[in-house]
């Protein structure tokens, strides 16, 4: 187990599927591509996924990332400081939870957090949600915000993305978050990664930001037909970066 020391990605997959279906074996290979003997890839299926056992639950599915990590840092031995959460969909819910949970209770960081095409919560998610971009969920109801209200608050699994980041950068010591969203994106509107943009460069401010202050002090790239990226630098310590790409989801 050695070699695991070079790196690791800890790959949280979204919320259909299983950890080698369909094109995700492709998106392991990519995220080693840069350097494969010495970048390695853990993934592993939810409670209630694949071979796994049990039903998943918001905090089972939390519980089952944070012991993903403890094994890589305890039993493989890769100093946290040589590990990334990288989540996609849904899995960036669990990867911004389990890394929030290491900087409360363990005052760990990581080399990293990516979250790929990522969303605020659960409710504010459905008022727009469409399934496979076609079929809507609850916004054919925005004429009726209380119906829209009734059905939202009936979630029992809330996945509070936003508060989770703003928390994690607040308790953490050294951040590095990277968002990712393609304006393609057919299941999640890429205005939730702008959301948590602002929510987590607010939160390295004692005082708070608005959106006017952020976007006068933010470093920002137009790469023209590729998209777009904005940084945010807190002294050295907290880095956040968010990049909108045109293409991709």
């Amino acid at each position: 187990m050695n070699g695991l020391k070079d790196s690791e990605r800890c790959y949280v997959h979204g919320n259909a599927g299983t950890v080698t279906q369909g094109w995700r074996t492709d998106t392991y290979r990519a995220v080693a591509s840069g350097a494969p003997d010495k970048i390695h890839v853990l993934a592993f299926d939810y409670r209630g996924f694949g071979y796994s056992t049990g039903s998943p639950t918001e905090q089972g599915l939390i519980t089952d990332g944070i012991t993903l990590v403890k094994w890589a840092i305890e039993t493989a031995q890769v100093p946290p400081e040589k590990i990334v959460l990288l989540g996609q969909s849904l899995g960036t819910a669990v990867a911004s939870a389990v890394a929030e949970d290491f900087a409360i209770n363990s005052k760990v960081d990581f080399a990293g957090v990516v979250l790929v095409n990522s969303f605020t919560d659960i409710p504010s998610l459905l008022l727009t949600y469409t399934i496979a971009g076609i079929i809507p969920v609850l916004s054919p109801l925005r004429p009726y915000p209380f119906l829209q209200n009734f059905f939202s608050s009936r979630v029992k699994d809330t996945w509070n993305t936003a508060g989770r980041i703003k928390s994690l950068i607040r308790n953490g010591q050294r951040i590095n978050l990277a968002l990712l969203h393609a304006k393609n994106d057919f299941d999640i509107p890429w205005s939730h990664t702008e959301q948590l943009f602002y929510a987590a460069t607010n939160a390295t401010s004692a005082t708070g930001l608005t959106i006017k202050q952020i976007d006068s002090v933010k470093g920002h790239q137009d790469f023209s037909h590729g998209g777009v990226k904005d940084t945010w630098n807190a002294d050295g310590m907290k880095r956040i970066s968010k990049e909108i790409l045109r293409q991709g989801g």
